[in-house]
Parts: structure tokens; C-alpha cells; sequence
């Protein structure tokens, strides 16, 4: 008996799937970490990634590459005790039950506004002065109770202020003109550099909370320290303890 044929169509049919599975498969070969290369699951908050993280992801898993970084981005605070994740930087006061905390950078807080607000205010505003102006924070207002307690002022949140859950979009709210910002350094120097933003005020506070690298206490695999050490490595030199 003869052996079945495809038809034209048919022919046709095949060779798009195999084309297709050429090219997942020649994507899953470029995210496949190559042999000999680590991979360590990282936790940060998505401000924080696209602040600081991403533009030193190259150099975090080396040249070339021996760490591939599963970087994982979400508010919600994961379980290293359970393996959620190898590695994580948190923000805090550096005390978590269980946890290696090592600090990573330190930071200042300074008020700042879009150039056309800023040139409207001026470059040394009192601080019962920016009280009066409308105020963003994130999900936490404790900067702005810290700075303005050094002034002596007690502030709470207002129906006025605007409030945003990634830091990243309270600064693209001030610089669009929106309201008066803490600007956080040396995370966010980058909008003062460009000129997107400007200081108001000459009242520098440290930040009471800083950037800490966390991992399970007593893990002491060889990729985990190695990236505890580049993370350390990008750290703004000023800023470290």
C-alpha cells in the first residue's frame, strides 16, 4: 500500500512549525544560564530595581558573566527563611529575625521640585514654607516626619498631598511640576544631575532608614558572597558605614 502524503498545504503546515519551534527553541537558549554560570534569585522593590539595580545588573554578574540574577521586583516582603529567594536589599533599620543584614548604602533627604516650580520658591525655602506647598511621598510618609521633625515640625499626611506606592513615579510627579518631593541620595541623584529636579532647600537630613543586602543567616555558599561583594562594590563610597 502506498504511504500517506502530505498534500502542498500540508508541506506548507510543517515547515511553519518547525520554524517556529526554531525560534523558541534559539530563545530559550538565550535565556538558558550557560554552564559554569550561577544563578541566585535577588528581591528588591521595583523603584529600587529601576533606580538602582538594572543599570548595574551587567556588572553585578560579572565578566564574563559567572551570576545570572533572577531579579524578582514585588512590595510584598518574601520569605528568605523558605527559600523564596537567595538574596534580597531591603530598606529599614538593618533588623530582620533569622536574616544576615549588611549594610548597603546610607542616604540623605533633601527637598526638590520641577526647575519652573524650584525657580519659583527659591533655592533655601523655610521649612514652614514648603509645609504650605502640596507634598508627595510613597507608601511611607516617615521622611517626610523625619525631616520635617528636625525643623521642629510636626507633619502628618493631608487631604493636599499626593501619595504614590513606587518611589520612581513620586519623582516623575515632581519633576512633571505636581508637588515638592523629598529626593533621596544617592539612589536618586541621577534626576538632580540631569536637571530634572532641583534642590529647594539646603537642609540635608540622613535618612534613619538605609539599604541593606539580607540573606539567610549562616548561608555561606561561594555565589551568595560573591554578590554580596559586587553589590557592595557599586555602593556609593560616601554612603558606606
Amino acid at each position: 500500500a502506498r504511504g500517506a502524503r502530505l498534500t502542498p498545504a500540508g508541506q506548507r503546515f510543517v515547515r511553519s512549525i518547525e520554524q517556529a519551534l526554531g525560534t523558541i527553541a534559539r530563545a530559550a537558549e538565550q535565556w538558558r544560564p550557560h554552564r559554569g554560570v550561577h544563578t541566585l534569585r535577588i528581591s528588591v522593590v521595583p523603584s529600587f530595581a529601576r533606580l538602582w539595580l538594572l543599570p548595574r545588573l551587567a556588572a553585578l554578574q560579572g565578566t564574563p558573566p559567572d551570576l545570572f540574577l533572577d531579579v524578582t521586583t514585588d512590595h510584598h516582603v518574601v520569605d528568605l527563611r523558605d527559600g523564596e529567594s537567595d538574596v534580597a536589599v531591603r530598606y529599614g533599620a538593618g533588623t530582620w529575625p533569622d536574616l544576615q543584614a549588611t549594610l548597603l548604602f546610607r542616604e540623605q533627604l533633601v527637598p526638590v521640585a520641577a526647575p519652573a516650580l524650584a525657580a519659583r520658591l527659591g533655592r533655601n525655602v523655610a521649612p514652614k514654607a514648603i509645609l504650605q506647598q502640596p507634598l508627595l511621598h510613597d507608601s511611607d510618609a516617615s521622611q517626610w516626619r523625619s525631616w520635617f521633625a528636625e525643623a521642629g515640625i510636626a507633619y502628618r499626611p493631608r487631604v493636599l498631598d499626593r501619595r504614590f506606592e513606587d518611589y520612581d513615579l513620586v519623582l516623575e510627579a515632581a519633576a512633571a511640576g505636581v508637588a515638592v518631593a523629598l529626593l533621596r541620595l544617592p539612589l536618586a541623584a541621577a534626576w538632580l544631575d540631569t536637571g530634572r529636579l532641583r534642590c529647594i532647600s539646603t537642609r540635608v537630613l540622613d535618612n534613619p532608614s538605609a539599604h541593606y543586602i539580607v540573606h539567610r543567616r549562616g548561608d555561606l555558599r561561594a555565589q551568595v558572597q560573591h554578590l554580596v561583594a559586587r553589590l557592595l562594590a557599586q555602593a556609593p563610597a560616601p554612603s558606606r558605614a
